[in-house]
């Protein structure tokens, strides 16, 4: 479980990189577009922050049976967030 708690926390990383660019491209267009992207990783934040708590606090809750589907499930959303991390930055 400790692995899927470090890419959550990676993920945490990216997700407040993505969110301080949307802030400084909102303040120069003032899209609505662009508030709609803070909202969306503001979301996944949310999700990463719960999902670490829950692997530090409640780790001995999981079955070990779980832990592969918990990691694909993470390194999935760290890549989606990686891609959007690097299209952003283009």
């Amino acid at each position: 479980m400790g692995i899927n708690a470090f890419i959550n926390v990676i993920n945490l990383g990216l997700l407040s990189t993505l969110i301080v660019l949307f802030i400084k491209i909102y303040r120069s267009s003032r899209a609505n577009f662009t508030l709609g992207l803070i909202f969306f990783s503001g979301l996944l934040m949310i999700n990463s922050i719960i999902s670490v708590y829950s692997y530090v606090t409640m780790s001995m809750l999981f079955s070990d049976i779980l832990t592969p589907y918990l990691l694909a499930i993470s390194l999935a959303e760290m890549a989606g967030i990686g891609i959007f991390l690097k299209i952003t930055l283009e």
